[in-house]
């Protein structure tokens, strides 16, 4: 299968955090929240990263990317219009025609990014609806701030205490005052929150992060356990129902 990737001039990349940075590069396409690219610095990334849009902005779209290796470390280079390889946007986002009623967003370090574009939406949508954002992580806090002209109320925890509440995020949710929850983050986390949630009979709602070569489904590399066997994170998801998907 014939992947067309476009080069995007960039407007900026700067390290938000230790080790997580914010690049912003020009495109017009239009996207939903939840969704995804695949980036790549050409002649130089051998395999494209899947990155998650945090915003989209008129012609901007915003990335926030940890880096984790060679290729995201390659990303960090990139200055005010160079170009960065992208090809998107890919997989299904959250579902904005449901009616979620009073809402939790809760996310764990970088998976806080999607959340951004999703409570944009949520708030577009419904201006006098609940929407709480939990956001949980190891250290350092980033993003949140930007929440607030979105959300009622802002929940942070960190590992070691340094921001928040000492702990895990889901020592602060109580998942019953919600109708849906929509959770992005480490799998060990969206597990919890899933159990939670089951055990309350509430909504949810995850965004899976798997590695990915390809990023539109032929390559089989990201799947995940449902309970119709395996589907593909990037083509199938990387939305899922949280009862459907086995984490």
């Amino acid at each position: 299968m014939a992947i067309s990737y476009r080069d995007a001039k960039v407007v900026s990349n700067e390290e938000i955090s230790k080790d997580i940075y914010k690049l912003v590069v020009e495109d017009e396409s239009e996207i939903n929240a939840g969704q995804f690219y695949m980036l790549k610095v050409n002649g130089q990334t051998f395999l494209p990263r899947p990155i998650s849009i945090c915003e989209k902005s008129e012609n901007k779209l915003t990335f926030l990317y940890a880096v984790v290796g060679t290729g995201t470390k390659e990303f960090t280079k990139l200055r005010e219009n160079d170009e960065i390889s992208l090809t998107g946007p890919l997989g299904n986002g959250f579902d904005l025609k449901k009616d979620y009623g009073k809402v939790a967003l809760v996310s764990g370090g970088i998976g806080t990014a999607p959340m951004f574009e999703l409570a944009k939406r949520l708030r577009t949508k419904n201006k006098n609806q609940k929407i709480d954002l939990y956001a949980g992580f190891r250290d350092d806090v980033y993003l949140v701030d930007d929440f607030n002209k979105y959300v009622n109320k802002v929940n942070v925890s960190t590992n070691t205490g340094k921001h928040g509440h000492k702990g895990f995020i889901t020592e602060l949710l109580n998942v019953e005052e919600y109708d849906t929850v929509l959770c992005c983050g480490p799998e060990v986390m969206m597990k919890k929150v899933v159990e939670m949630c089951k055990e309350k009979n509430v909504s949810i709602y995850v965004s899976m992060e798997k590695h990915m070569a390809c990023g539109v489904g032929a390559c089989l590399v990201c799947t995940c356990k449902t309970k119709d066997g395996h589907k593909r994170t990037c083509k199938d998801g990387p939305v899922f129902d949280g009862y459907y998907v086995e984490l």
